[in-house]
């Protein structure tokens, strides 16, 4: 018997209770929905992460005092002080050449800025002229500080979109204004385009200001806290290396000695990112599975009772001629279409309920890879649900099934 024929038969058979066929479908359909939908929302929260991160600075790298096996932040073993000043133009100086584009030090703390009757607590950082490039951002109204600024200890800032909005919310310009960060007034000069949120919080919610400001005259320290560099696209790997021999060098670290400073790379930080979120997705998508796995059980149970009501059926399709052969893929093809139909609604239901996450600004996708999959192993379920029920009615005796009421 040619396969349209056992589809036709298929399609009569669910047709005939369209009201049992869906709800032994709303298994398979919650199931392959979910799977393909946690594994959306896991895969566009991976892409979210990973575009916050390099929206931070691309190929960037941060040198922080301390050992330790931590790569993610400074250690608390070592000396806080063996960064010098020196040392980013030194980086910059000796290692543009190969694989760095920009140095700059660094140091940050918080600190209450006041204009007028608005007072705003938000990060001080102090950078150099550098930190453009670095970061990869841009100046939207002004100026950036400039390195005789920096040299010359100027107080003066550049101020990040949210503290525009918390310290100027009438819409005036804030450049030319004068803030106090904390009991220092500072003349803003310049507004940082609006970056949005980050892995850390709001980027944007932040004062700029020369390191030698912010180092000397506001944190009362002469010892800058970490070096910002930019290595040359690709060249991460080839950055740190050098970097890392440049400064044991210039202290003198003995070569059997650990590093006295530790390196953290963007790509680190993205690799970590998409591990973890790898693992999240996964393990959503199992979750979302054993849905799929009751689906399954549905459709051999009510497959079982189908064969058991069409017992008749069975012997008299056997005594017209019909083989043990035609039974078996009769029932099993019946199984899959189930299956398979079931499937597709549950993508569309996954494919809906992406859209509709994607209006609330969640992170969601939909991956193709991913619909095929849902609907692969739907058919595969399809095929395992209903092979034990194909079975049985394919070894029914005629003589016994002719006689069943």
């Amino acid at each position: 018997m040619a396969l349209i024929e056992f589809l036709k038969l298929a399609l009569f058979a669910i047709t005939r209770n369209k009201t049992r066929a869906f709800l032994t479908m709303l298994g398979i359909i919650v199931g392959v929905g979910a799977v393909i939908a946690m594994i959306g929302i896991g895969e566009g929260s991976k892409r979210a992460s990973i575009a916050l991160i390099q929206n931070m600075g691309s190929n960037m790298l941060t040198i922080f005092p301390g050992q330790g096996s931590n790569r993610f932040g400074p250690s608390a073993m070592g000396s806080s002080d063996i960064l010098l000043e020196s040392d980013p133009p030194l980086i910059q100086q000796e290692l543009s050449g190969s694989s760095v584009v920009a140095a700059s030090a660094h140091v940050q703390t918080t600190r209450p800025i006041i204009y007028q009757n608005s007072n705003y607590v938000t990060q001080v950082q102090g950078t150099g002229p550098e930190f453009l490039q670095i970061r990869g951002w841009e100046v939207e109204n002004g100026r950036f500080f400039t390195d005789t600024e920096v040299r010359g200890m100027a107080k003066v800032c550049v101020i990040g979109q949210t503290v525009k909005d918390n310290l100027f919310p009438n819409g005036e310009d804030p450049v030319g204004q004068t803030v106090r960060v904390g009991a220092l007034p500072f003349q803003v000069v310049g507004i940082l385009e609006k970056k949005g949120a980050g892995m850390w919080g709001d980027q944007d919610d932040l004062i700029v200001a020369p390191y030698t400001t912010v180092m000397r005259k506001i944190m009362g320290r002469d010892k800058i806290q970490r070096i910002m560099v930019s290595a040359q696209e690709g060249k991460a790997e080839l950055a740190e290396a050098e970097v890392t021999a440049l400064l044991r060098q210039r202290m003198k670290t003995p070569p059997k000695d650990d590093n006295p400073f530790q390196i953290r790379k963007q790509d680190d930080i993205v690799q970590m990112q998409t591990q973890q979120a790898g693992i999240l997705t996964a393990l959503l998508a199992v979750a979302a599975s054993i849905s799929l796995v009751v689906g399954g059980i549905g459709i051999s149970n009510i497959m079982l009772v189908s064969v058991t009501e069409r017992t008749r059926e069975i012997g008299v399709r056997r005594a017209l001629g019909a083989t043990r052969r035609n039974i078996l893929w009769q029932f099993l093809v019946e199984a899959i279409v189930l299956a398979f139909f079931g499937g597709l609604i549950g993508v569309a239901f996954a494919m809906s309920a992406i859209a509709i996450l994607q209006k609330f600004q969640v992170p969601a996708v939909t991956e193709s890879w991913a619909v095929v999959l849902g609907l692969g192993f739907s058919g595969l379920v399809g095929v395992v649900a209903g092979f034990l029920p194909a079975l049985k009615a394919a070894k029914l005796d005629v003589i016994d099934a002719l006689r069943y009421e």
